[in-house]
């Protein structure tokens, strides 16, 4: 497939009509008394901007706002994804707006990089609105921004790569947004901001890691306060989120207008029950289900465990594996807080984890039981940048988010065998 087919402003998929829901003839006595949900039912033509949006997460995001009727644009340059990713996302969400009876949202794809500033403003140009007052409006109510880069080893051999896309690009891409008043902002962050405290047998709450004095109730009680900093980040790519999420704080003081969430996810694994959509990167892949996935089909002799001897039950490192799909929800969750301007302050971090944890044997035991299949292992060396456990406090995102997750380690195996079958690699 050419991938400049859908390079432009349009795709196949693009329809210029906003979402709806199409209502039966209502009398006149019934209208007035459902006023206020017939307002709220008032189809509004606002746009979701997702970047890095045919990624694993982002597929994933993308898919699960189209089901909860939002317009999508995604920016993805292609560099660790697939454009089919693309079509099978368009086949998902037009089955299920099909089912439900329902008009499919518009799903556009921009295909570059999101740093090519000559290529964004021609597009946040199309989406601008008229503004009485002078002050930038669009149609785009909020940015999920995915496109970073992520693999721990890569960003020890190669730090500047990743302070350059993640770091200096999110300053530039910020920059552009708010120019053309787009100032909601759900940031891609992650579990490594909390560096070696997640084996300090600290629960790893959001308090632990903030961007301006806080106090907080710890587990006994007790008022404690804590200073920005950030404790002991491992690698070159943890500390691009932490600075990414400190800039973003700061924009966020210094500007009332814009809105921003972090969230910091833990371990994603799974993928879509349809086993249309699964973790299939372009780049040797370095998280344990994908390269699990690779020794069940053969094109790896063995998984390789990093590290037998940590300081956890079966010596293997302990981490919060949470469904991509419970993930992607979480997603829809903090926009849809933000939106609503339910957030306590313009700037927020969020856990996204499960508040448990599995080891790495577990996830490979998990996955022989699920398929029926024995999966060749053997320890191996730590790799740098590594930690023993991470696991999530997640209570503030099921108090403030409404969020919590709905799926298991099982369902998240269960769920990869059947997109091994469906993509006709189980054999």
């Amino acid at each position: 497939m050419d991938s400049r087919r859908r390079s432009d402003a349009s795709t196949p998929m693009e329809s210029e009509s906003p979402v709806s829901v199409d209502t039966p003839a209502t009398e006149s006595s019934v209208l007035f008394d459902n006023l206020d949900e017939l307002l709220r039912r008032i189809p509004i033509q606002s746009y979701i901007l997702v970047t890095g949006g045919l990624g694993f997460i982002g597929s994933h995001t993308t898919l699960e706002l189209l089901k909860a009727n939002y317009n999508v644009i995604v920016i993805d340059n292609l560099s660790n994804s697939f454009e089919n990713v693309f079509d099978r996302i368009s086949l998902l969400a037009q089955k299920f707006h099909d089912e439900n009876g329902i008009q499919m949202p518009t799903l556009r794809l921009h295909a570059h990089d999101y740093r090519d500033t000559s290529s964004l403003r021609p597009l946040l140009e199309e989406y601008q609105l008229p503004s009485r007052w002078g002050a930038p409006k669009s149609k785009i109510a909020g940015v999920i921004h995915f496109a970073a880069y992520k693999a721990v080893e890569e960003s020890i051999r190669h730090p500047l790569k990743y302070y350059a896309n993640n770091v200096s690009g999110l300053i530039d891409f910020a920059s552009t947004l708010g120019e053309f008043g787009i100032k909601t902002f759900i940031f891609s962050s992650s579990a490594t901001v909390y560096g070696t405290l997640a084996t300090s047998g600290l629960p790893l709450k959001e308090e632990l890691c903030v961007h301006k004095e806080e106090q907080y109730i710890d587990d006994v009680g007790a008022v404690q306060t804590i200073q920005p900093g950030c404790t002991g980040i491992t690698n070159p790519y943890g500390r691009t989120k932490w600075i990414c999420e400190t800039i973003l704080a700061d924009l966020a003081a210094s500007d009332p207008e814009w809105t921003i969430v972090a969230l910091r996810y833990f371990n994603p694994v799974g993928c879509d029950s349809s086993g249309l959509l699964g973790e299939d990167p372009r780049q040797a892949p370095t998280n344990l289900l994908p390269v699990v996935v690779k020794v069940m089909t053969g094109q790896y002799s063995e998984l390789q465990m990093f590290g037998s001897d940590w300081d956890t039950v079966d010596g293997t490192a302990v981490r919060d594996f949470i469904h991509v799909t419970d993930l992607a929800r979480g997603h829809i969750a903090a926009l849809s807080t933000a939106n609503e301007g339910k957030l306590t302050e313009n700037f927020r971090t969020f856990n996204l984890g499960t508040g448990s944890g599995n080891s790495v044997l577990d996830v490979v035991t998990t996955m022989e039981a699920v398929s029926a299949k024995s999966i060749p292992r053997k320890a191996a060396d730590r790799r740098a940048g590594d930690v023993g456990s991470c696991v999530a406090v997640a209570d503030r995102s099921r108090e403030e988010l409404q969020w919590k997750t709905q799926k298991s380690l099982k369902n998240a195996c269960e769920d990869i065998c059947n997109f091994l079958e469906v993509s006709g690699l189980s054999s």
